[in-house]
């Protein structure tokens, strides 16, 4: 069995912060109590940390933390 027709799997799309990202995280706390300041702490080039504990707090995985976070602030 060769693995010619397997297709390698994609990553999702980098999530980015872009704009004011004290705003887009107050909407977040806003949205979901559970977020804390520290949840939502971002330093530049941290996306995967952040994404990390947002996931994390809200029992999502990558892919729906993703898409919360780019529904919620863009």
């Amino acid at each position: 069995m060769t693995n010619e027709n397997v297709k390698p799997a994609t990553a999702p799309t980098p999530f980015k912060v872009k704009g004011d990202w004290s705003i887009q995280s107050d909407k977040l706390k806003a949205k979901f109590p559970t977020l804390t300041d520290d949840d939502l702490k971002f330093e530049t080039g941290k996306e995967a940390e952040l994404l990390g504990k947002v996931g994390k707090r809200l029992n999502k995985n990558l892919l729906e933390t993703t898409a919360i976070l780019e529904k919620e602030i863009y």
